[in-house]
């Protein structure tokens, strides 16, 4: 049996360390991409379980661009195939923007499935992981 695979999509090599010896380590299969334009060709390229996604990237909006891309409705989306894939925002916009969303009353506003903070605890990542593909 073939592990689940994980795309994380963060322009920080640290974090993305720190995240991948959990989700390894429960066998999940890791692969990354630091910029919102590369997420999208890994998606196409190796059609991940789930995405683990960053909001600020090149740009501090970076992340909403690749969630709204991945959930159009439009037909004719390059991405079309890949909107049912399970997204995990983690970000740290809240410290450093002071900008407020929250997905349980933004669902509309940000096309996610699951939001956590930065700094990330590994324990909190795992259960949002395993809820959603097992």
């Amino acid at each position: 049996m073939s592990s689940k695979k994980i795309l994380i999509i963060d322009d920080d090599p640290d974090f993305v360390t720190a995240m991948q010896i959990p989700l390894e380590s429960n066998s999940y299969s890791v692969i990354s991409a630091d910029s919102g334009k590369e997420g999208l060709q890994m998606i196409k390229k190796e059609n991940p379980d789930l995405i683990i996604l960053d909001i600020m990237l090149e740009k501090d909006t970076t992340g909403f661009h690749v969630a709204y891309t991945l959930r159009s409705d439009d037909a004719n989306s390059e991405y079309r195939d890949y909107k049912d894939i399970p997204i995990i925002v983690v970000t740290s916009i809240h410290q450093a923007k002071r900008f407020k969303f929250s997905p349980d009353t933004d669902a509309e506003f940000l096309p996610v499935d699951e939001f956590l903070e930065k700094p990330l605890n590994p324990d909190e990542l795992l259960e949002k992981v395993k809820r959603l593909i097992g």
